[in-house]
């Protein structure tokens, strides 16, 4: 979709119709890209709440007309009272997926107030109408929302909070039903009428970490208190002659880079669709074993994530790949379920950003008296004390979500993000490919098949790729079908083509990409 028109330029994608208009009335109302992403991510938190929310993480990458890129970190800690001797599940080396142990302090609402003092146009509380409106008036079940919810309704249906919105008859919702979420409402006007303080420490927290409480989650109001978020300089490689900028640990961004650099160091052909996209599974299960041995809160890791970009460790990584995957097998790899935007504007403003519940629903856990849906970020943790992403509190847990920024020549060239948990590196990898090195569109390069590296040697591939699956089986790999929804992520990008700002929406979701 193709987005101009003169002295002004603005684009916005998102995974859901509601946050893109959201967005776009935001720069009609004379916002700016960041004012646009900030309605878009709180209108993504009462019209998706399997994905993201008030009580998920936040990462974004936001571009300023004179050039800086500012990573803004707003995941949250893990609880003082978290204790990985009680954490622990099979034989003390995994983290339980949901429930209240599975829960870290929520930090998203602090990434949104971060965000806004990047140089947003319009007031605080303008970026909450839509939410509110939304979350009190009720509103029409998306496709991708009904799906969820038949597929994990034995998990949910155990949550009382749960249960009264998303199954009002004992059955999930469906297509188009209406869904009004008031608690949700209260929380998301109190959050605009009196600020980020409210939330974390104030009287609003206070209700939260009561409901927590009963629960069993170990949260108190001094860890909702001790929150913040963090500003950082993105982590960033050359491909193909263009500058690729991820956010830094405990993001596990500096994943794509590593593929990147070794598909250029290899000398192979990045098209995932060509000759050689068997050795390009073999570089995304390399590099997410690197992750997996490194990526933990980045004041605990034991190296640095430049020097996992240097020569000498990416000459390591390469020749793994020529031994075509030697070494361990890679773990199982969760889908997760998060959300990907992105906006830009005419005075060269941008915005990547991806919050996230985790998988489904998160920990499956709604709040008592907030409506705030409990994220499972504690899952990422280790249990295992060797590692140095071991659960301990204050921590910071192995993150996912991976914004990503493309400039040329040092000038903005557009945002991009692929949701996905795990696969999320591997999405943005084949999604950049196309992007940069193939010159295709947003849209084209969204859209195109993709496959997925998991445990082992097995490769998961969308439906009408079956003509690769013999040259993949010729390089030891054990070629699958998908079982199940999100397996291959959902992305957004925005490129600046001169003064014009095409953008692209993955058909996969259930958005699209608007501008003028």
């Amino acid at each position: 979709m193709e987005m101009h028109a003169s002295g002004r330029t603005w684009a916005a994608a998102t995974p859901h119709t509601l946050a893109t208009e959201a967005a776009s009335i935001a720069f009609e109302r004379g916002g700016n890209a960041i004012d646009a992403a900030l309605a878009a991510a709180t209108t993504l938190a009462v019209v998706y709440p399997h994905m993201c929310g008030v009580g998920g993480d936040l990462f974004a990458l936001v571009q300023q007309p004179a050039g800086h890129v500012v990573a803004i970190n707003a995941s949250g800690r893990a609880p003082a009272g978290a204790d990985p001797a009680v954490a622990g599940t099979e034989g003390g080396l995994t983290m339980p997926e949901h429930g209240p142990l599975s829960v870290t302090v929520p930090g998203a609402v602090s990434g949104w107030e971060a965000l806004h003092r990047q140089g947003a146009n319009l007031a605080w509380a303008d970026a909450f109408t839509a939410a509110i409106a939304f979350a009190h008036g009720g509103v029409s079940v998306a496709p991708d929302l009904e799906a969820t919810l038949a597929e994990d309704a034995g998990r949910l249906l155990t949550d009382p909070g749960m249960a009264e919105v998303f199954f009002p008859d004992g059955r999930p919702v469906r297509v188009h039903a209406q869904v009004r979420q008031p608690a949700l409402g209260a929380t998301l006007q109190a959050l605009a009428e009196r600020g980020t303080e409210v939330w974390y420490g104030g009287e609003l927290g206070e209700r939260y970490t009561q409901g927590l409480r009963a629960l069993g989650v170990p949260i108190d109001l001094a860890d909702m208190a001790g929150h913040h978020a963090d500003l950082g300089t993105p982590l960033r490689a050359r491909f193909a002659g263009v500058d690729v900028l991820v956010h830094p640990p405990n993001s596990q961004g500096f994943v794509l880079l590593e593929a990147l650099s070794l598909i250029e160091r290899l000398e192979i052909d990045p098209d995932p669709l060509g000759p050689d996209a068997g050795m390009l599974a073999h570089v995304l299960r390399a590099s997410a074993r690197d992750r997996d041995r490194h990526l933990a809160d980045p004041e605990r890791m034991r190296v640095h994530p430049s020097t996992l970009l240097d020569d000498g460790h990416l000459a390591g990584l390469a020749d793994e790949v020529r031994a075509a995957g030697a070494g361990p097998a890679a773990p199982r790899t969760p889908f997760g379920d998060t959300i990907a935007l992105v906006t830009a504007d005419a005075e060269g403003r941008a915005v990547s950003l991806i919050q996230s519940l985790f998988e489904s629903f998160g920990s499956g856990v709604v709040a008592p008296g907030t409506g705030v849906v409990l994220h499972s970020r504690a899952s990422g943790f280790s249990a295992d004390p060797a590692h140095p992403n071991h659960l301990a509190p204050g921590r910071r847990p192995f993150h996912t979500i991976i914004p990503g920024m493309l400039l040329e020549q040092g000038a903005l060239l557009g945002p991009f993000g692929v949701m996905g948990g795990r696969m999320q590196a591997q999405g943005h990898f084949q999604v950049v490919g196309r992007l940069v090195d193939h010159c295709d569109d947003p849209q084209a390069a969204l859209d195109a098949p993709r496959w997925r590296v998991e445990e082992g040697r097995t490769v998961v591939l969308e439906p009408g790729l079956a003509d690769h699956e013999d040259a993949l089986r010729r390089l030891g790999h054990d070629v699958q079908r998908p079982v199940s929804r999100h397996v291959f992520g959902v992305g957004q990008a925005i490129l600046r083509v001169g003064d014009t700002l095409v953008g692209g929406s993955d058909g996969r979701g259930d958005g699209y990409a608007a501008g003028l």
